[in-house]
């Protein structure tokens, strides 16, 4: 079948028709046209193949031998189209296909997941590839366009991922019993001298804490340094210390036994959703970076106290 590629689609369908009814004339009233154009695109598919598919007599059509064979081959060819069809139809439905996410620690616990749970919970038939690696580990994964979205501390510019950018201010967790929890926005006075756990002191939300203290004459007392902020919540439940944390780890943490407040002044961490800059995002990355952004968007309004 050498030249099956030359003959269309409604060719073979008109094919498999005749075949199925036995006559021209059923195969015009099943598929809507008339007699003599279902004759003429047989003929054209003899054309094509170089010999005769059926026996024309008195009126009646008698397949060839070789007609039963190019049956099983035109079948094969419509199956296969038809399946892509239905693929295709669910690609553009956002039922089918894969994700590949590669996310910071403090989105990775909760926030991430909780948003990938709300996207993929009526489709069934999507994959997905959920990476937890520090920030940086996230942008290689992304710049080497491996991995269809990244979310983590936004890197300097390169021209292999694409960037935006989203400025979320921080909050001050405090256990729920504190007297400070009657401030509906607290300073550095007000914390003055109270434990802190804080990262470790090269991160940027660590420096930018240390000069909100300097400047308000204020004592800052730094009981423990983490790497990330989501083992200080169960610290402040606790009663050891307040911290002052990223809106993602506030947002999605349990807040049994600790209150969330704002911080006066302003201190913003900086978290970007990244995507490879070399290749196009397919419908369903697409999808899922709107419900992202609507979710990181959501985190600039204010805690309510």
């Amino acid at each position: 079948m050498d030249m099956l590629p030359n003959l269309t689609v409604r060719q073979l369908q008109t094919f498999r028709e005749v075949m199925r009814t036995g006559s021209f004339s059923e195969a015009s009233r099943v598929l809507g046209r008339t007699q003599p154009a279902i004759s003429s695109m047989i003929a054209n598919i003899e054309s094509e193949l170089g010999f005769p598919l059926f026996l024309r007599e008195h009126g009646r059509v008698s397949p060839c031998p070789e007609a039963h064979y190019f049956l099983e081959e035109a079948e094969q060819v419509l199956e296969r189209l038809d399946r892509a069809q239905r693929v295709m139809r669910e690609f553009s439905t956002l039922d089918r296909g894969s994700l590949r996410i590669a996310v910071h620690p403090a989105a990775s616990g909760y926030f991430l997941p909780n948003i990938l749970a709300e996207f993929l919970k009526d489709k069934p038939k999507i994959h997905a590839d959920l990476m937890m690696r520090t920030s940086q580990v996230v942008e290689d994964l992304i710049a080497s366009q491996e991995y269809d979205v990244g979310l983590a501390e936004t890197p300097p510019e390169r021209p292999s991922i694409e960037i935006e950018q989203f400025a979320l201010r921080c909050v001050v967790a405090l256990p729920e019993a504190s007297p400070l929890a009657r401030y509906e926005r607290l300073t550095p006075a007000e914390l003055s001298g109270h434990p802190l756990a804080m990262l470790f002191d090269e991160h940027p939300l660590s420096r930018a804490t240390r000069d909100a203290f300097n400047r308000q004459g204020a004592k800052l007392v730094r009981r423990f340094t983490l790497r990330t902020f989501l083992p200080s919540m169960r610290l402040v439940a606790n009663g050891l210390c307040i911290a002052i944390v990223d809106r993602i780890t506030a947002a999605t943490y349990p807040s049994q036994g600790l209150v969330f407040r704002e911080f006066d002044p302003a201190i913003e961490a900086d978290i970007a959703v990244l995507m490879p800059a070399h290749r196009p995002a397919s419908q369903l990355t697409q999808a899922f970076c709107a419900l992202l952004r609507d979710r990181l968007d959501a985190l600039k309004e204010p805690i309510a106290p």
